[in-house]
């Protein structure tokens, strides 16, 4: 008998004990956000991957994604012309130094998104406000019919063989060249000079970076300083006559930020974004659009990755402070 009611006594404290658990359980789920509605996102170039990228976020969460793609400029001036009436909740830019620009002005929330312990370092801000889940780099994008072969170093390119061959992006429409410039006069003792030089050798600005790869690969131009690494990976698949290498003395790795804004009308659906720019599925649509990861587990295999890239050493404050002083000055040097 006694033994009897022991067990009886057991069964039913097991029972309690999973009822409690499932309680919890069913507790803990409703405290997780149901997703649904939209969520709008600014994005940057390409084209293809913030399309590709919708379509994934969308269809994992059934959360639709409203976008607008432009350029970082056209980006932050579409913000600020509806600072009134704050429409994006996760923006994405082309240039680390605005995104900190963006941060010191108190416009972003702090989060903490899903997988950061493998974001390769550096590349979320110690606030948690600015979330690199992909990157470019700068280089020199040549016409291999007009410049069979170039390996020549940043200052190297002044030499009179180069005269009127050199264009550069505008560095005050391409956030990744104005971040390249920042840290070539804050990162090298001869920034300032090699502008210079180049602009005596009699460099160009043809435009944005679609414009100035555009003049390379017609021919028009021969060596483009500082293009934007995955345009150049993207021309070379498709044929085009050009080849990109990364001069020896470094160029800038610049961390393409995400942000969710304090202002977010869709708060966790910018959120659960975020997490989602970080997962395998998102990581290898921007490894297959010639960007370099975000996550330090995932590499390339269309280009090269980021261990192989010579860097300039980069201090993100002082050339936050220099890059558009710096950008404007270039373009008055050239005209």
């Amino acid at each position: 008998m006694k033994k009897s009611i022991v067990c009886l006594l057991l069964a039913l404290s097991l029972c309690l004990g999973l009822a409690a658990c499932g309680q919890k359980q069913s507790q803990e789920q409703d405290q997780t956000p149901q997703l649904s509605g939209k969520v709008t996102v600014y994005m940057p170039s390409p084209a293809g991957l913030a399309d590709k990228l919708a379509e994934a976020f969308t269809a994992k969460t059934g959360v639709e994604v409203e976008q607008f793609q432009g350029t970082t400029g056209e980006i932050l001036a579409r913000l600020e012309a509806e600072q009134a009436n704050p429409v994006a909740d996760v923006v994405i830019l082309a240039s680390w130094s605005d995104g900190l620009s963006m941060k010191a002005d108190g416009k972003l929330e702090s989060y903490t998104p899903a997988g950061s312990d493998k974001v390769n370092k550096g590349w979320i801000d110690s606030d948690n406000t600015l979330f690199g889940s992909s990157a470019s780099a700068v280089g020199v994008i040549y016409n291999t019919t007009v410049v069979p072969e170039l390996n020549a170093d940043w200052s190297d390119l002044a030499d009179a063989r180069y005269k009127d061959m050199i264009a550069i992006p505008d560095p005050e429409k391409s956030g990744a060249c104005k971040d390249f410039l920042a840290g070539l006069v804050t990162g090298t003792a001869d920034g300032e000079s090699i502008m210079q030089s180049w602009a005596d050798n009699g460099l160009t600005v043809p435009g944005a970076n679609k414009a100035a790869l555009e003049a390379v690969t017609t021919g028009e131009k021969g060596i483009l300083i500082a293009g934007v690494d995955y345009n150049a990976y993207s021309s070379m698949a498709k044929g085009e006559p050009l080849n990109i290498y990364y001069p020896a003395s470094g160029t800038v790795v610049n961390p393409r930020p995400a942000m969710i804004l304090k202002t977010a009308p869709d708060m966790d659906n910018a959120k659960a974004f975020v997490d989602f720019l970080f997962s395998d599925e998102a990581q290898q649509l921007v490894a297959d659009a010639y960007l370099l990861p975000g996550r330090s587990d995932v590499q390339c295999e269309n280009r090269t990755n980021l261990s192989d890239i010579p860097q300039i050493p980069t201090d993100w404050a002082k050339m936050m402070d220099v890059a558009s002083d710096t950008a404007a000055k270039l373009n008055s040097l050239c005209k």
